[in-house]
């Protein structure tokens, strides 16, 4: 499977025209690129009640650009169907009523054709509102239309995400790119880096007027850290597969209550996807199909609840966010995202200092995801964006193989409920020093 080049940090939307239309024209291809692979049966599926159809995704975000960009900025703006607005809302309360998130996948129509024409018929229209709308407009519009680039970078992922889990349910589980192995190397031992702690800074600070963040990566505020050590890699599928054979699913001192029932209830004793043959050997399904566990890459699709039990497992902890991104201050901004093509993450390639810290897979953290001191909610429906969303849910640091390239940076925040496994995430120990 080729894919768009994912927009590179140098190309982020900035505050020039020409940029943020090539990176909107980029960012739109490369969702019609991830869909191409799906048939229109493929793109109407919802396999739970927490993942979306693939076609709902390339719907619902043609519908933020046309609620918030077009409808307002635009006069004269032409709706491709009235009825879009009820099916393809997410969660904007103060835009009105919506479709019950449980039940999108009983939406079979509008087609998965009828979504790529509305979608052209949104880029036909954002792309002529960028090209000639006054300098007042485009200086009004500009974060708007940037926050929509990011945000539909971020349902990016999800589809992927989503359409796996759909896949795991099928009974051929079929491949949604090609069964590539992953090429062996030597494993990356692992070893601890030190850090002095103290007061340090964290949250997002823009390098220019017009470098984006979500708004729950600010304010930029101080912390006070102890001294710590971060594991220079993830944890491997070795090493999860020594929990397991040490009964780690079945010892219930190594879990958090809420956790132990979970496991209890839903018969957990793998990460999910993970699957064992009559002669005992694991497997795992990705999006290159079921193949053998390579035993040197992260562990991936485990919960919080997982995550930690292993860290007590290993007598270690998880990292906050904060000692994550104090870590990172000098770590570079690349790795295993989408754009390397991989879709799953692979062994550590290095020995030198912290890595797999961008890409492979998000890293849990034991903060939850609560305000910044001083947060403040934008006014009016986008300010429902990332606000109402900060309670019951854990942070999660770094990106992962289905994370467009420039989407992320240091301070970026994901958030996720701790019983959830079906998003690319995994774990990177720490401890006191």
């Amino acid at each position: 499977m080729s894919f768009v080049p994912s927009i590179k940090p140098e190309t982020a939307p900035s505050g020039s025209r020409s940029q943020v239309l090539a990176c909107f024209e980029e960012t739109r291809a490369l969702t019609d690129a991830l869909a191409a692979p799906l048939s229109a049966e493929d793109q109407t599926i919802q396999s739970m009640p927490d993942a979306s159809p693939a076609k709902w995704h390339r719907a619902h975000t043609s519908w933020f650009f046309e609620t918030f960009i077009l409808i307002s900025k635009m006069g004269g703006h032409e709706l491709f169907d009235k009825n879009y607005g009820y099916l393809f809302n997410s969660y904007y309360e103060a835009i009105g009523a919506r479709h019950p998130r449980p039940e999108r996948g009983l939406i079979t129509r509008p087609s998965a054709e009828d979504v790529s024409k509305y979608r052209s018929h949104v880029n036909e229209s954002v792309i002529a509102l960028i090209e000639n709308c006054s300098d007042d407009t485009w200086a009004e519009i500009n974060p708007t239309l940037t926050l929509g680039i990011h945000h539909e970078q971020q349902h990016q992922e999800l589809l992927l995400m989503d359409i796996l889990h759909a896949f795991s349910c099928s009974p051929l589980e079929p491949a949604y790119a090609g069964t590539t192995p992953l090429p062996a190397h030597d494993a990356v031992s692992q070893a601890w880096i030190s850090f002095p702690g103290g007061i340090t800074q964290i949250g997002f600070k823009a390098a220019t007027e017009t470098e984006f963040a979500f708004d729950n990566e600010s304010p930029q505020h101080e912390v006070i850290l102890r001294p710590y050590r971060m594991a220079n890699r993830q944890v491997t599928n070795r090493e999860w597969l020594n929990f397991i054979n040490d009964d780690g699913y079945r010892r219930a001192e190594f879990w958090l209550a809420d956790g132990w029932s979970h496991v209890q209830n839903n018969g957990w004793n793998a990460p999910l996807y993970w699957q064992q043959d009559p002669s005992n050997q694991w497997s795992a399904f990705g999006l290159r199909g079921r193949q053998p566990l390579n035993l040197d890459a992260p562990v991936c699709h485990i919960s919080y609840y997982e995550a930690d039990a292993f860290a007590a497992w290993a007598g270690k902890r998880l990292p906050t966010e904060a000692e994550w991104e104090a870590a990172a201050e000098n770590v570079p901004m690349d790795g295993n995202l989408l754009s390397s093509g991989a879709l799953r993450p692979t062994p550590a390639a290095s020995t030198e200092g912290l890595v797999q810290m961008v890409g492979d897979a998000w890293e849990y953290t034991q903060s939850p995801y609560v305000p910044y001191p001083g947060f403040k909610a934008a006014t009016g429906a986008v300010g429902e964006y990332n606000g109402k969303f900060m309670s019951n849910q854990m942070v999660l640091r770094g990106g992962s193989c289905a994370t467009p390239a420039g989407h992320i940076r240091k301070s970026y925040r994901n958030f996720f409920y701790p019983h959830q496994r079906w998003m690319f995430a995994g774990v990177r120990l720490a401890e006191d020093i």
